[in-house]
């Protein structure tokens, strides 16, 4: 084992959303960073992707085999290298509504509340938004939280086909919203053109190791601090030194990374004295949806709608039922790439098309409806094989999203003829994955406290989603670098 003689201010694991963002929060404040990504570089942005390449699963996927509750293997839909999954992401950059920080009563059970609330992170969604050049419009979604300010950017332009829905929509008496979009310069904004490679660029004293795995996290004597992070680096291993250590892996990874670097002092896995560490996995439950479009598309267009008109239910379930945005262009949707099967259906409605022409003639739904957290749905690791134990709940909810779209779409759509396939993402898909280390005051009922530092284990952070008391129903990435931001304040401050 080669230790690297350096001593760094903070080790940063992993690039994604929190980690890219925090390291350049923390590199413009002069501190000396060492990020450590097990990807590398992306050659193209799914932003770039053309023709049918988003249907290449093999691209967007884990190298390493997981397991599911009934210990069959799958190869996770999750992306490593620089950037993590903000370089798959669609862009949507939406806060989470003023009511999800609190306790709201499903069918189901109970969303909980949070520690903090949504004055808490709204400055913070101000920054971000900036920070990730987010293009948006306030004023046409009743579920819009309050706000300081207005999007500094204008909303991306809608393709005629979806302008004409969004028409048809608000004839309807919906309230169809611009979608909120991380735009820069060459496409969607993501977390390494906008985070890390900045700061590298700058001069900042910051140090980048791809293909760097890190295996584990070694403590003092006591257990009380991480001495250092043990990493594979082309089949060698090292060990790096800091004083603060920051986990931005994912969810489900930095939840196995704690577990994995159990030890004499946490014997149950690093930080998790309450036994909460992996507990609590939450991940949408989602559904596409498909209307047949007479006049053909690009197929890689940007999403450009969303309704919230159902977020919190209707007069005949006066529970909440989630979120809807448009797929936008589903040859560079890479979770659409995991239901191809919705495409063969259509097939039967348009014979003699193939599939880049079926995507071409499609416009697609994103439905999400929010899972509510349960101890029993979970990271674990047997033999050092990661186990995702997950059972969907809030069926019913998500069920009554579907059927109210299909009676929207029905009434509104004017050449599907009333047929709209649609299918729900398998185990595979992990995106919006969140709960696994929640925040909290209490040591006993949370692994973090109210600045994202692991209650046990004094100098260790996670800046991931990892840190979600629930899921709410909108995509998570903004709250992740709303997040970021604020720990790094926190931490800039803490070490004045």
């Amino acid at each position: 084992m080669i230790i690297n003689d350096q001593f760094f201010d903070v080790i940063i694991v992993g690039t994604g959303a929190g980690g890219g963002t925090l390291t350049r929060k923390l590199a413009e404040a002069g501190k000396k960073i060492l990020v450590l990504e097990q990807g590398e570089f992306t050659e193209k942005e799914s932003s770039e992707l053309v023709e049918v390449e988003v249907f290449k699963k093999e691209d967007y996927h884990a190298p390493e085999q997981w397991y599911d509750r009934e210990s069959e293997p799958f190869h996770p839909q999750t992306s490593y290298c620089v950037g993590g999954n903000t370089k798959i992401y669609n862009g949507a950059l939406l806060r989470l509504r003023e009511r999800d920080f609190e306790q709201v009563q499903h069918q189901d059970g109970i969303s909980p509340e949070w520690p903090l609330k949504y004055q808490d992170f709204a400055p913070y969604y101000t920054e971000a938004e900036k920070l990730y050049r987010a293009h948006g419009k306030v004023g046409d979604d009743p579920t819009e939280p309050p706000r300081s300010e207005d999007y500094s950017l204008p909303p991306v332009d809608r393709i005629s086909p979806v302008e004409e829905i969004s028409d048809r929509l608000s004839e309807y008496g919906l309230h169809p919203a611009y979608l909120p979009i991380g735009i820069g310069d060459e496409g969607r904004t993501d977390s390494e053109d906008t985070g890390v490679s900045p700061a590298i660029r700058a001069g900042h004293d910051v140090t980048l190791k791809t293909s760097a795995k890190v295996t584990a996290l070694h403590t003092n004597a006591s257990g009380s601090e991480v001495k250092a992070v043990e990493a594979q680096i082309n089949g060698q291993s090292y060990l790096f030194m800091g004083h603060i250590v920051v986990l931005s892996c994912g969810a489900i990874n930095s939840a196995a990374l704690l577990l994995r670097s159990a030890n004499d002092k946490h014997p149950q896995g690093l930080a998790n004295s309450s036994d909460l560490v992996g507990r609590n996995l939450m991940k949408h439950l989602m559904t596409v949806i498909l209307q047949q479009s007479p006049q053909p598309n690009s197929g890689l267009f940007q999403r450009t709608i969303y309704i919230n008109d159902f977020y919190w239910g209707d007069e005949d379930f006066p529970y909440p039922m989630g979120h809807i945005q448009d797929a936008g262009g589903i040859l560079q949707d890479v979770i659409f790439s995991e239901s191809p099967p919705i495409l063969s259906v259509a097939a039967k409605l348009m014979p003699g098309f193939g599939l880049k022409q079926l995507a071409k003639h499609s416009l697609g739904w994103w439905l999400q409806t929010e899972d509510l957290p349960d101890p029993d749905n979970r990271v674990s690791l047997t033999e050092n094989k990661l186990y995702i134990n997950y059972t969907s709940n809030n069926l019913e909810a998500h069920d009554r999203l579907l059927y109210r779209w299909q009676e929207v779409l029905k009434t509104t759509d004017r050449q599907s003829r009333g047929i709209h396939p649609y299918g729900s993402v398998p185990i595979q898909v992990v995106a919006h994955q969140c709960g696994t280390c929640r925040f909290g005051v209490d040591p006993q009922t949370s692994v973090l406290n109210l600045n994202c530092r692991t209650h046990d284990v004094d100098n260790l952070y996670v800046v991931d989603s990892s840190f979600f008391p629930s899921s709410a129903a909108v995509s998570p990435a903004l709250t992740v670098i709303a997040n970021a931001l604020r720990v790094g304040e926190h931490l800039i401050e803490q070490s004045k």
